[in-house]
Formats: C-alpha cells, structure tokens, sequence
C-alpha cells in the first residue's frame, strides 16, 4: 500500500512539474511572438539600411541604378581632404559646443524658476504651456517662420531695431557669415528648450521638500542650494539629456539649414547631413554620401560614449 501511494506521489509530482514546464514554454512563446515582429521592424529598417549604408561607403555608385564599383577607402580620402567637409565639420563642432550649452542653461532656469519660484500653481502651468509650444510645432514650420524673423525687410528683428533706434545694426542675418550659424544655433534653442525644461522639472519634483527646508533653516542661499542639493542630485538626468543634446543636433541643423539656409552663404552654415543629401541626391554621388554618412555615426557612438564615461559617478540617493 505504501509503495502504490509513493508511486502515485511521484506520478503527482512529475505531471505538476510537466504542467510548470508547459506554463513557462508558453509564456516564452508569448514573449517571442510579441518581441518578434518589433525585432523583424527593426531589423528591416534599421539595422539592414545601416549595414547596406556602410557597405556603400565603399563603393563608387551613383545611386540611379547601374554598377557599383568597389574603390575600397577612396571615397573616406577624398572625404578628410574636401574642403566644404571640412567646414561642415567645423560648423557642426560650433553647434555641439553652443546648442547643448545655452538650451541647457535656459533649460534649467526655467525649470527652477518654475518649481521654487514664487509663482502660483496657475503662472506655473501658463508659463510651461509657453514655453514647451515649440515642441508642438513642426520643425519645418519653426524654420519657416525665423526665416521671416530674420528678414532683412519684413523681419521683426530688423523692425525692432528700427524702433528702438539701432538701424545701424540692421543686416542680413542668414546671409552673412559672422551671424548665420548663431541664427541657427538661436533657432535651436528656442525649439529645444521646453523639451529640456519639463525632464529637469520632473526631475526637480523628485526631490525631497525636507532638503530643501533643512538648507532654509542652516541659512542657505538660494545659489547655494542649487549648487549644493539641485544640481547633484540632477546629475543622471543631465547625464542622459547630454547624450540627447548630441544627437538632437545632427537631426536639427539637417532640418533647419535645410529649410532656412541651404547650406548658404558659401557653406558658412553647411553640416555634415545637409552635404551628404545634396552629395546622394543632388549630385548622385550615393556612395560618397554613404561615407559621410559613416563618419557622422561614428562621431555621433564616440561622442555619446565620452560623454558617459566623463560624466560618470555614483549616483546620490535619496
């Protein structure tokens, strides 16, 4: 008797874990077949057109059908010794040194503007509604409309320092060389800057009151309180914006050079993704653009990546 209920145990037993076994196949069926076609999406229009591109980088091809010849490094030479490249380069450092810099300072003055200023609960939401709009808008429409901000006759800017008297400083501000990458750098900003402020609100709100409150008591000035409480304990999220800042630069100046410049006047304001468009489209050079292509990713992995490693401490708890 006692060996027929062992036995019987046993079969319990074995058709409990063969049920368990069953469950987790299925639930790692369930998974699969969800991960599955967001994989397949990817893959095919990210990862393909990627590998594709940097294969190209090494071909002569006009991209309008025909042969592609493999001309090996050829087309990355020609690149680092092409002048207007190398302006776009530098273009693009100028735009990574001031964008990320003004739209994170004006960022973050807002954001604590907003949450430790004295403002009542429905200032705060007027002014966030302000200045988050441009982020609304599309950035084709923003590029037109600084387009006409800058106009020499019908921009406001021009009229504003008509009014107030400066007529001397009137001029061209997209034709000329000395002012067009800060007109777009200023274009950027102001389209960015909401985006920013609401992560460093959220991040703000985080905080707890009481840090706060023990700094009022120790006698802390407002300065010292950002420096000290503020600022540290925003540091990951600053950490994280700093990476979005690099690659929300190349898809910016693409787009509004594109709508306001054209690259112009004589490359000044010309960046390493506008050229290689007019490279691949205009001038059916598909595969010297595919290596400007390849070095602008590149640029794009290593900067994140320095940025990361510079940046990184132990995070405050809190």
């Amino acid at each position: 008797m006692e060996a027929l209920k062992k036995s019987k145990a046993m079969k319990v037993g074995g058709t409990q874990k063969e049920k368990g076994m069953s469950r987790k196949g299925k639930d790692r069926l369930f998974i699969a077949v969800c991960v599955l076609p967001a994989v397949l999406l990817f893959s095919l229009f990210i990862l393909y057109p990627m590998a594709k591109g940097f294969m190209m980088s090494f071909y002569r091809y006009s991209g309008l059908g025909g042969e592609a010849t493999f001309i090996g490094l050829k087309n990355f030479q020609t690149l680092f010794a092409d002048p207007i490249f190398l302006t776009a380069m530098k273009n693009m450092v100028f735009v990574l040194v001031f964008f990320p810099l003004m739209t994170m300072v004006l960022a973050m003055l807002f954001a604590v503007m907003l949450t430790q200023g004295r403002l009542h609960q429905f200032e705060q939401k007027f002014f966030k509604m302000i200045i988050f709009f441009p982020n609304i808008l599309s950035m084709v429409v923003i590029g037109v409309l600084f387009l006409y901000l800058y106009d020499y006759n019908l921009g406001l800017l021009n009229g504003f320092l008509d009014v107030v008297g400066f007529e001397v400083l009137k001029q061209t501000w997209l034709g000329q060389k000395s002012t067009v990458l800060w007109c777009l750098v200023a274009t950027m900003v102001w389209q960015a800057t909401g985006y920013y402020m609401v992560m460093y609100i959220a991040g703000i709100n985080q905080i707890p009151v009481d840090l706060y409150e023990a700094a009022d008591i120790d006698g802390a000035s407002k300065r010292v309180q950002f420096f000290k409480i503020t600022l540290p304990l925003l540091w990951q999220i600053l950490r994280v914006t700093l990476v979005f800042f690099i690659t929300g630069a190349f898809n910016l100046t693409f787009t509004f050079v594109t709508v306001m410049t054209s690259g112009g006047p004589n490359n000044a304001s010309q960046v390493p993704l506008t050229y290689m468009y007019s490279q691949a489209f205009s001038n059916a050079n598909y595969g010297y653009a595919m290596a400007i292509a390849v070095v602008v990713f590149i640029l794009a992995i290593t900067l994140s990546f320095m940025i990361q490693k510079l940046t990184d401490k132990d995070a405050i708890e809190f």
